[in-house]
């Protein structure tokens, strides 16, 4: 570089000062993260940590939210407008899973499941750096959103003349569609976590089940009592059963494969066919968790959690519980009488 004078001073702290301008200077700025780099860096990071399932429900929803809002969008303008957007995207398109489209009504919660895992996949760039130490994106665009909603949501509960009728109509099904209606009648769990359920996580010394978290759909790892009933449902599948060890409880004779979600809902549609019950939207293997929510009702919120499978309480108060006009009338007969020394028994005339 020629300087103009051959001052060997100024000439050195010409240099030093190039060279500080130098280390000051800031570096080129990162690419701005895109929905292809972004579910391409979560898919390939996160996603092969979850069950199943989830894996596949990752990869579906990146498909569509790259179909709807495009591969090469910037995820720091996502805003309200995209996801009110894609939510009604979704609701035009409808559920094509299988490749073919379904006739119902997407439900919010189907559309809610995608959203949440966009959401997830932003808050993951938050708190992940890149090789130059900075954060993938600074802030979480959509942070707030509102969920879908549908309008008053179908949540039928089973009565108890209605499961045994399905019960006496499972016996033509098979052993194993028995079985499934046992356990979700007995124990209150999802038909997802029964469906993924295991000999071994049956210890029949102590008749407890292990409910294993990466089966879960809130990832709630877990042990229950298992009553009489569904224990003598579980020994005669296994009487069935040349061996049993680690292997699937729902799986055939013939297959090692993990039980298909599909056989299950054939299930359902042949029990209620059998049984002649009117199907009501909404019902299904989960009316029977709604069932045994209110059947317990009585049951402390904390225990009645653990023994159905959930972590929130108000879920199951909100989305489970039905409310009776016995138990009102009850509650109403046992009412005490609120006085400065405390509570007492109302007297009542006769």
């Amino acid at each position: 570089m020629a300087l103009g004078h051959r001052n060997r001073n100024a000439a050195k702290g010409k240099a030093e000062e190039l060279a500080t301008a130098l280390r000051n200077s800031e570096a080129p700025p990162a690419p701005e993260l895109t929905l292809q780099s972004l579910f391409d860096n979560y898919l390939r990071e996160v996603t092969p940590e979850k069950g199943e399932s989830t894996q596949d429900h990752d990869r579906r929803a990146a498909a569509l939210f790259l179909d709807c809002i495009g591969s090469s969008r910037k995820v720091a303008t996502l805003n309200r407008r995209d996801w009110d957007s894609f939510i009604a995207w979704r609701r035009r398109r409808g559920d094509k899973r299988g490749g073919k489209r379904s006739e119902g009504k997407l439900r919010a919660r189907v559309i809610e499941y995608d959203l949440k895992f966009l959401q997830s996949a932003i808050n993951w760039a938050v708190m992940t750096r890149d090789t130059a130490g900075k954060f993938l994106l600074e802030r979480n665009p959509l942070k707030g959103m509102p969920w879908p909603k549908d309008g008053t949501p179908n949540r039928p509960t089973l009565t108890d003349e209605q499961y045994e009728k399905l019960l006496s109509a499972s016996a033509r099904v098979g052993t194993r569609c028995t079985l499934a209606l046992v356990l979700a009648h007995e124990t209150g769990h999802r038909i997802g976590s029964i469906r993924l359920l295991r000999w071994s996580d049956v210890d029949w010394s102590t008749g407890v089940i292990r409910w294993r978290g990466e089966n879960d759909k809130i990832g709630f790892e877990h042990e229950t009592p298992l009553t009489r009933d569904a224990l003598a449902a579980l020994d005669a599948a296994r009487r069935e059963r040349s061996s049993v060890g680690d292997t699937w409880i729902f799986t055939s004779s013939r297959t090692i494969n993990e039980p298909s979600r599909h056989l299950f809902r054939d299930w359902w549609v042949r029990m209620e066919k059998i049984a002649e019950l009117a199907h009501a939207p909404g019902q299904g293997w989960h009316s029977l968790r709604r069932q045994f929510a209110t059947e317990l009702k009585h049951t402390p919120l904390g225990d009645l959690c653990h023994l159905g499978g959930w972590k929130d309480p108000q879920t199951v108060l909100k989305c489970y519980q039905r409310a009776d006009e016995t138990t009102m009338r009850a509650a109403l007969e046992t009412r005490a009488s609120l006085h400065p020394n405390g509570l007492f028994a109302r007297s009542r005339s006769a």
